[in-house]
C-alpha cells in the first residue's frame, strides 16, 4: 500500500493565524477568520485529498486560560488534539513566547509526536530577527522541527505539507475522498453569522452569542432558513438589533450573501434574536450547541 493518511492537529495561542493556516491548505474557507481572540470555538476538521494521501487537518480554539464552561469546553478541543494526531503543528509569531497553559506547554515539550513549530507572519517582520527567533525556539523545543511561514501569503506551505507527508503512516483514506470536512452545513451557517458579529461589534457582545439553526428548507428556487442568535441579557439583544434595527439587518445582509455563494442557491435568512441567560455556563446548552 503506497496511499498515506494521517491527522494533523494544529495548536497554539489565540491569533497566530492557525484558521488561516488551515483554510490555505484546504484551499478554501472551512475556519471563520477575524481579528478577535477565541473566534475559533469548535475543533474543525478539514480534508485535503489526493490519490496518494488524505491529510486530515485539525483548526483549534486558541488557548486560553477558561474564566466560564464554555472556555473550559473550548480548552477540551485543544487536549483531545492530543490524542489522535499523528502529526502536531504548534503554531507561533514573531515576539511570542510560549503558551498561555504551562501545562499545555509542557505537554508539547515531552510529546513524542512529530512535532513541528510554525513562525508565522513572518512577513511583518525583517531577516535578522526571523533568524534570531528560529535559534531560540530550536533551543526551547529541541524536538520539534521549526519552519517560518506566512499563512496569509503562502509562504512554505509546500514545505509543510512535505513535512507531514514524511511523517503520516501508510493507511487506507479514513474519509471519503469527496469529503472536506466533517461539519454540516448548519454548522458553517451559524459561523458565517457568527463571523458577521465579530466583525461589527465589540467588548462583550461577540462572545456573547451563540448560534443555531433552527429550520433549514430547501424548496425548488430558494433555501429558507431560521437562524437564532442567542445574547446573555436583554440590553446585548437591543446593541445587536441597533438603530431602528440597522444592525441586525446589517449581519442578515452579509450572512445571507455568504451563505449564498456556499449553498450556491439563493437564501431567505432569517435571525431573531432571544436571549438565554446562562448558556455559557449551562451544561445542556453547550451540549446543544456542540461544545463537548
Amino acid at each position: 500500500m503506497n496511499h498515506k493518511s494521517g491527522f494533523v492537529n494544529i495548536i497554539g495561542n489565540p491569533n497566530v493565524g492557525k484558521s488561516t493556516l488551515m483554510n490555505a491548505l484546504i484551499g478554501q474557507k472551512l475556519s471563520i477568520i477575524t481579528s478577535k481572540a477565541q473566534t475559533t470555538r469548535h475543533r474543525i476538521m478539514g480534508i485535503l485529498n489526493d490519490d496518494d494521501y488524505q491529510i486530515v487537518f485539525s483548526d483549534t480554539p486558541g488557548i486560553i486560560k477558561p474564566a466560564y464552561k464554555l472556555q473550559e469546553n473550548m480548552m477540551n478541543f485543544v487536549h483531545s488534539a492530543f490524542q489522535d494526531a499523528d502529526v502536531l503543528i504548534y503554531m507561533v509569531e514573531i515576539g511570542e513566547k510560549g503558551l498561555k497553559d504551562e501545562k499545555l506547554y509542557e505537554r508539547i515539550k515531552k510529546t513524542s509526536l512529530p512535532l513541528i513549530l510554525l513562525i508565522n507572519k513572518i512577513d511583518l517582520s525583517n531577516q535578522d530577527e526571523i533568524a534570531n527567533y528560529i535559534v531560540s525556539w530550536k533551543k526551547e523545543l529541541p524536538n520539534a522541527s521549526v519552519l517560518p511561514i506566512s499563512a496569509l501569503n503562502g509562504f512554505n506551505l509546500d514545505q509543510i505539507k512535505e513535512y507531514i507527508l514524511e511523517n503520516i503512516p501508510q493507511s487506507p483514506p479514513y474519509y471519503d475522498k469527496d469529503t472536506i470536512t466533517d461539519k454540516s452545513e448548519r454548522f458553517f451557517i451559524e459561523e458565517i453569522i457568527r463571523e458577521k458579529i465579530l466583525k461589527h461589534y465589540k467588548k462583550e457582545i461577540p462572545y456573547s452569542v451563540e448560534i443555531e439553526v433552527e429550520e433549514f428548507f430547501e424548496e425548488e428556487d430558494i433555501i429558507k432558513i431560521r437562524a437564532i442568535i442567542y445574547v446573555l441579557r436583554e440590553s446585548q439583544k437591543g446593541i445587536l438589533i441597533g438603530h431602528k434595527g440597522l444592525g441586525l439587518k446589517r449581519i442578515g445582509t452579509e450572512a445571507r450573501r455568504d451563505i449564498e455563494v456556499m449553498l450556491d442557491k439563493k437564501v431567505y435568512l432569517e435571525t431573531p434574536i432571544k436571549v438565554n441567560k446562562n448558556w455559557r455556563n449551562d451544561i445542556k446548552q453547550l451540549k446543544k450547541f456542540g461544545y463537548e
